[in-house]
């Protein structure tokens, strides 16, 4: 990964290469920001520029022996940590899952934990940077450095450390043996503990441009000028959303034509086909009833939004928007936080396993109600 890799984000890049070249390097930096902007992919290529052994301008030279083994990531005074499932019988530690982490790397850095929970293949267990890991962390810190450069400790979630971990990094962010380079890449970082916020310096990262984004699909995938440029204005500055678009369109159109119905329907009253329907969305796994309520809410959301007739701040595709034109009315000031409360509520019923026919026909009762308050 190097710099010219990572989409967009020119202003960030130059910030950290000329920091580099002045030699004002944070012992332990936080780069924030919202998932799919590129956040790791940044810290792996200042980690790669920072181990350059031919530094240029604006980028990793790419031949040196240092940047031959950052092409595998496995140069010696690289680590990773990141979160991770529970193994039966042992402490668990990122190490025990690098083949994975690095197969994914090498496919794209542009993912976010569900994407890493399947590849780990954690069905539904929860992941963690468990206390063994910090152990780990200060053990691999203190050898010397393999290369006579940087120690570079990259940690990935920060925020999914549990609270003995973290207690016991203080010291080693505080004072890190020399040479030593922290980068925590966080989505959430006021779930940190405040003493690891106020010891790292922050490096705040925004969505990526859509001049940038549809560039990059119409490069990698051939997509259409005119496509990509609608893709990259609907996915908000979030790369790994654009391509969630481009993999899951017949999904979205499921879904689109399943909130069409329900609209319609709820509109008209007819209660026997709402039965109908709620036993369609019961017939869907859990994990699609969760996808769908929060195309729900991003419905709901835009068609409100499409009431002030601002397209550059509507993210709708062109059959979205055929229908918005008709239905955003339904949606205004006196009704859309008393729909998107049910949406959240009938979201919350799903995750805890309440009957699904039961949820989303309740859910289509109420939008009798909601929906005349125009």
């Amino acid at each position: 990964m190097f710099f010219r890799d990572v989409i967009g984000q020119e202003e960030a890049k130059q910030r950290l290469i000329r920091e580099a070249k002045e030699g004002k390097i944070a012992h332990a930096r936080l780069f924030c920001g919202p998932e799919g902007i590129g956040k790791l992919p940044l810290a792996i290529a200042y980690a790669r520029y920072l181990s350059c052994q031919n530094p240029g301008e604006d980028d990793a030279c790419g031949h040196c022996p240092n940047c031959m083994k950052y092409n595998k990531l496995a140069h010696p005074d690289l680590h990773f940590v990141f979160p991770v499932i529970k193994i039966k019988s042992k402490d668990t530690v990122s190490d025990d899952f690098l083949a994975e982490w690095r197969e994914l790397i090498g496919q794209t850095p542009y993912f976010n934990l569900n994407i890493w929970l399947k590849e780990m293949g954690a069905e539904n267990q929860q992941a963690q940077i468990y206390v063994k890991e910090s152990d780990e962390i200060i053990r691999k810190l203190n050898l010397k450095s393999s290369q006579g450069g940087y120690k570079i400790m990259i940690i990935w979630l920060p925020e999914k450390m549990n609270v003995e971990c973290s207690n016991k990094l203080l010291k080693l962010l505080e004072e890190p043996p020399s040479q030593t380079i922290f980068l925590l890449v966080s989505e959430e970082p006021d779930m940190l503990l405040t003493t690891i916020q106020s010891r790292t310096q922050r490096f705040n990262l925004f969505g990526i441009e859509e001049k940038q984004i549809a560039q990059k699909l119409t490069q990698q995938f051939g997509i259409l000028e005119k496509d990509a440029i609608d893709i990259a204005h609907r996915c908000e500055g979030n790369y790994l959303k654009a391509l969630e678009t481009i993999h899951l369109n017949e999904e979205n159109q499921l879904f689109f034509e399943l909130f069409v119905s329900l609209m319609r329907l709820s509109y008209q009253r007819k209660i026997r086909e709402m039965k109908q329907w709620s036993e369609t969305m019961a017939s869907m796994g859990r994990e699609r009833q969760k996808q769908f309520l929060q195309y729900c809410q991003r419905m709901i959301r835009e068609n409100f939004i499409s009431n002030f007739h601002n397209p550059s701040i509507t993210y709708l595709n062109e059959e979205e928007r055929n229908f918005s034109s008709r239905f955003a009315p339904f949606v205004n000031e006196r009704n859309v936080i008393g729909i998107m409360d049910e949406l959240s509520e009938a979201q919350r019923h799903i995750e805890q396993n309440v009957n699904a026919r039961m949820v989303f026909f309740d859910f289509s009762l109420k939008m009798i109600v909601l929906l005349v308050q125009k």
